[in-house]
Formats: C-alpha cells, sequence, structure tokens
C-alpha cells in the first residue's frame, strides 16, 4: 500500500486511482448525483493554467442538472501551495473552488 507524504492512502475505485480515500468518496457520490439525475456529468483532473508554466489540477468540474458548474478540490490539509494556486485560479477564472 503507497502512502502519500500527508499520510493519504492511495485508494482505487472503478479502475482509477485516488490520491486518497476521502477523494474517492467523493468520486461514488457524485456517480450517485449522477444516477439520480441531480448531476448531468463531471470530469476529473481538469487542469487551469496559471503564469509560469504553473497548473492548477481540480479534482472534479461538476456540471449540475439546474446548469450551475463547481470545481471541487478535496482536501485533507491545505498546504500553502494550494492556497496560493487557488487565489491566483480565483483571480484569473470567474470560478469559486468549492473544498470538499
Amino acid at each position: 500500500m503507497v502512502r502519500h507524504k500527508f499520510r493519504a492512502i492511495v485508494t482505487e475505485l472503478d479502475g482509477i486511482k485516488f490520491a486518497s480515500k476521502k477523494e474517492a468518496k467523493r468520486y461514488r457520490e457524485l456517480e450517485l448525483l449522477k444516477k439520480s439525475g441531480e448531476l448531468v456529468f463531471f470530469l476529473r483532473q481538469v487542469p487551469f493554467h496559471l503564469a509560469g508554466n504553473v497548473k492548477y489540477l481540480s479534482d472534479f468540474l461538476c456540471f449540475w442538472k439546474d446548469g450551475t458548474v463547481t470545481i471541487e478540490d478535496v482536501k485533507g490539509i491545505k498546504t500553502p501551495m494550494y492556497l496560493l494556486k487557488k487565489k491566483q485560479v480565483e483571480a484569473i477564472y470567474p470560478i469559486e473552488i468549492t473544498e470538499i
């Protein structure tokens, strides 16, 4: 079993490797919301490009039945690098990142 530097446990679900159990759990929840019709579809690991050839990778980009779009990041620990990238993404793009 591979461990992440922040003690997250890499978890495989539906043939997909997730960085943590928490991220795999959110994926399962999104799949159920999709089956119920609340969620139209979602994408995983969507990149947002920042200055200096830096990239922020969101965990999920969700398209809801009511027409809203959300960007979700499953977090255990909010590192200074994550907080900086989040601030930059929200300043450049007209979005708000939801932390799960």
